[in-house]
């Protein structure tokens, strides 16, 4: 009780110092976490905080701190922009997840319609920094982008700075202390954020910080935001909230004298922070089997997995590059920029390489050289990554169609123009039916031959962030297999897409053994399983855990990553949200071995067993690539 008396005392003994200066505060508002969404009261409450703001004569600007809409829709992202527009002052904003990780722009919308994806100015003899936060498209923790790194990297130092994101940088970035290090050696001396929804004092490794309440309604208060006063060496931040009576501002509830933060943080040899909480690269040291044939380091976030061909493989970048490697050595052979970033994984058959982008195109490259072949357009963008079978490629977008195309020259074959959401996901496809997830909490199966809808299941939840749109589906024992952001896995009968049972337990990553007999999930909480794809349907259309081959322990705590889980050479080969790379037996889910490649989340592998070695071509969103050898004798 003692402590929670002093902090508030402390406090307002620090306003009377700073509120009393005769010098005039830069002054400013900070919204964030609108979470604007058409017919929601999200809309209402910013408007009412737009018009309380430019009520105010003695602001400078105005910050917005992310997370502006609910879902990245592009008709969220424009009315957000409208709405901004009609500010009196000049405003800022930066994204945050809500703003990324559910685009249907795959992001570009963002920055095509507020012309930046970081900014830098100059007020009041501060340096203002702000940059996205991610994750852009996969569902993982915050990842700061490369590129954002980058930019952070080669500001000038040392400059008095306020830093602005999204995130707190603390563990809930993949990449936290990078980011800490690299604030602090540009010279910043506060950091803005927003995510919880409340305003809260932070401290990230001694660089001081705060959190800044929704602008939103709630239970327990009405809407807000926060206004900050910012001298030449300290800071006051008040919340200024709607009452019965009309706008009010509270008493200061953060007051702070601001001074350069030194970096006193321990990094071990692989620049890794002593508060770093989970696996180490150290890690690599316990399993002498697994050995880096090659490792390098991109300077893109990758949010993709590769197509491989003999000694080629290709992947993809989140700035728009597709790059040609030689497997054995990890050389690049060529590489190609395009106009809208990338998350399509590639897919490749004899010279032809196809992804999607998301200024709307459908490529076909030549495989060696590079050279387009063909383009074909989708009104929207393309997230969703090709399969090409019997001379077809097979692709969603986020216009609506579902579309097979001729792999020779792209020319339609079908479309399906029925689809609600937009699709991320790879789809299953084979002679009878063509299989994908959208954002609209649905499942399609479509005729192959034909794209004629044969059936439409829907997940129960009415949260469309419960859609079972990022699993890539599989198929075996005439059932399809998904994993669903509701914690479950569905089986479901092929030919007519009724729900036969569900297994508690999963994401949006599910697998198969390369037998198709088993199939393998992991859940959000430490636990991997197996079953075999024709187990009998039980009773009460839940499997339980004696029906199961196996239900196991996994060590891999908290994780969410959606890549998909690969067996080969009796290996049930996992990926993480944190560069770590797990393997545990098929027979019995007994752990063998793990490796870590980065800290970020793995994207979708390619693996393969030559003689006794498996090889993993593994990439990370950080923009790590590596070839792993895996000795299996």
């Amino acid at each position: 009780m003692l402590k929670k008396l002093i902090f508030p005392v402390a406090m307002l003994l620090g306003l009377v110092s700073y509120e009393g200066r005769a010098e005039n505060p830069l002054r400013f508002a900070f919204l964030t976490d609108t979470h604007l969404a058409k017919g929601s009261h999200s809309v209402t409450d910013l408007r009412r905080c737009i018009e309380d703001i430019n009520s105010l004569d003695s602001l400078d600007f105005v910050l917005f701190g992310g997370d502006m809409t609910d879902f990245g829709a592009d008709d969220e992202i424009r009315m957000a922009k409208k709405m901004l527009d009609s500010l009196r002052y000049k405003y800022w904003v930066v994204a945050g997840n809500h703003d990324a990780k559910w685009s249907e722009s795959g992001c570009n919308t963002f920055r095509n319609v507020f012309g930046y994806e970081q900014f830098e100015f100059e007020a009041g003899g501060w340096r203002f920094l702000g940059c996205n936060s991610g994750p852009d498209m996969r569902m993982a923790p915050a990842l700061l982008p490369r590129e954002s790194m980058e930019w952070l990297e080669t500001l000038e130092p040392g400059r008095k700075s306020i830093f602005i994101n999204h995130y707190p940088q603390d563990t809930s970035v993949l990449n936290y202390f990078d980011v800490t290090r690299a604030l602090k050696r540009a010279g910043v001396q506060l950091e803005i954020g927003g995510h919880w929804h409340q305003n809260r004092v932070m401290d990230y490794d001694g660089l001081p910080a705060v959190l800044c309440r929704s602008s939103m309604t709630d239970k327990s208060r009405p809407a807000g935001y926060n206004v900050v006063r910012l001298w030449a060496d300290s800071v006051s931040i008040s919340e200024r909230r709607l009452s019965d009576t009309g706008w009010v501002q509270l008493e200061p509830w953060y007051s702070r004298r601001l001074a350069e933060v030194a970096d006193t943080v321990r990094y071990d040899s692989h620049g890794i922070a002593a508060s770093y909480p989970w696996l180490r690269y150290d890690v690599n040291d316990r399993f002498p089997q697994v050995q880096e044939v090659w490792k390098l380091q991109d300077n893109s976030n990758i949010a993709a997995g590769f197509a491989a061909q003999g000694r080629r493989a290709w992947y993809t970048t989140a700035s728009g590059s597709v790059r040609c490697i030689d497997v054995r050595n990890g050389k690049r052979l060529w590489s190609k920029d395009f106009p809208g970033k990338i998350f399509s994984t590639p897919a490749v058959s004899g010279r032809y390489l196809v992804f999607g982008c998301t200024d709307g195109g459908i490529y076909a490259l030549d495989a060696r050289s590079g050279r387009t072949l063909w383009t074909a357009r989708a009104g929207k963008s393309v997230l969703a990554s090709p399969v090409i079978f019997g001379g077809k490629v097979f692709i969603g977008a986020s216009d609506g169609v579902f579309r097979a195309l001729d792999l020779r020259t792209g020319a339609p074959v079908w479309s399906f123009e029925g689809v609600e959401g937009f699709v991320e996901c790879r789809a299953y496809v084979d002679e009878q039916q063509v299989v994908f997830g959208s954002w609209a909490n649905k499942l399609y199966s479509l005729d192959t031959g034909s794209g004629e809808l044969k059936w439409v299941w829907k997940c129960s939840k009415p949260s469309r962030m419960y859609s079972p749109a990022a699993t890539w589906p599989v198929k075996a024992a005439g059932r399809i297999f998904i994993a669903v952001p509701d914690r479950r896995v569905y089986v479901l009968d092929a030919s007519s897409g009724k729900e036969l049972f569900h297994v508690e337990g999963g994401r949006e990553a599910i697998g198969l053994s390369s037998d198709g007999e088993v199939v393998l999930a992991k859940t959000m909480h430490n636990t991997s399983y197996a079953f075999r794809a024709d187990v009998p349907v039980p009773a009460g259309g839940e499997l339980p855990v004696d029906a199961q081959l196996w239900r196991v322990p996994n060590g891999m705590h908290y994780e969410i990553g959606p890549t998909q889980l690969v067996e080969a050479g009796g290996m049930v080969i996992t990926a993480s949200d944190k560069g770590n790379i797990h393997a545990y037996s098929l027979a019995d889910g007994s752990p063998l071995w793990t490796h870590k490649i980065s800290v970020a989340l793995v994207n979708p592998m390619q693996i393969w067993k030559r003689g006794q070695d498996v090889y993993i071509l593994a990439s990370s969103m950080d923009g790590v690539v590596v070839l792993l050898r895996v000795s299996i004798s």
